[in-house]
């Protein structure tokens, strides 16, 4: 799934289009790397995502096209 889409799905950011334009700004690193929109995401992988000061780290746990509010804090595990 793509890194944006997975974002958006997973809630970590609201909509697409930001998760879009943090990835071009290169707040957004995938297991270390600094990653674009169109990045390959799996379970397993280790997100990073810098607002501001606070760094947001987080492990992927699952990959699913739609899931309901309440069951997107299962698709990854926050690692601060």
């Amino acid at each position: 799934m793509r890194l944006d889409k997975y974002l958006k799905v997973s809630r970590i950011i609201k909509r697409r289009t930001v998760a879009n334009e943090a990835c071009s700004g290169g707040r957004v690193s995938v297991n270390g790397k600094v990653a674009k929109a169109s990045t390959e995401v799996k379970a397993g992988d280790i997100l990073e995502i810098r607002f501001g000061e606070k760094v947001f780290k987080a492990q992927i746990l699952s990959i699913a096209e739609h899931v309901s509010k309440s069951e997107a804090p299962e698709m990854y595990k926050v690692l601060n």
